[in-house]
């Protein structure tokens, strides 16, 4: 008994849902981490290719099963024609409009796109995005109403 008595005990319920706010923080921060992951692959000369798990149904005899298949991830950045790069930051479809009037941070090289994204990344995190993301989220969302 004397190990648990070091121990400092509470009553603690966990949280069982998290509120639409912090699930679309969370879906954005996982969408610039693999941009993360792949602008870290470009700079290495190496391909990046994350998988996911796709339900396919045996036309024949019905049964579905799941296969692994490469992951589509599109770049969130391009080189303009006076040779700086643009990245814009996408929540779904949507791009968001970061600053008023303005979808796109400029860079001057391409060493600055992964200090870029952790910084868009943990501002995401801290929630200084979130007026931009509800709005945006409710443009796409109103898409799907019939």
């Amino acid at each position: 008994m004397n190990a648990l008595t070091t121990l400092k005990f509470v009553v603690a319920k966990r949280a069982t849902a998290q509120t639409p706010t912090q699930q679309r923080r969370n879906k954005l921060c996982t969408k610039l981490f693999e941009q993360m992951q792949l602008a870290q692959a470009q700079a290495e000369g190496r391909v990046f290719a994350p998988t996911k798990f796709k339900t396919v149904k045996n036309a024949e005899s019905g049964e579905r099963r799941s296969i692994e298949t490469i992951k589509r991830v599109k770049q969130w950045w391009w080189v303009t024609a006076d040779g700086k790069l643009n990245l814009s930051i996408r929540y779904g479809a949507k791009v968001i409009e970061v600053s008023k009037g303005k979808n796109a941070i400029e860079l001057s090289s391409v060493d600055e796109l992964l200090p870029t994204l952790e910084i868009v990344k943990q501002a995401v995190e801290e929630g200084s995005l979130d007026a931009q993301i509800d709005a945006v989220s409710n443009k796409l969302r109103s898409g799907f109403k019939k």
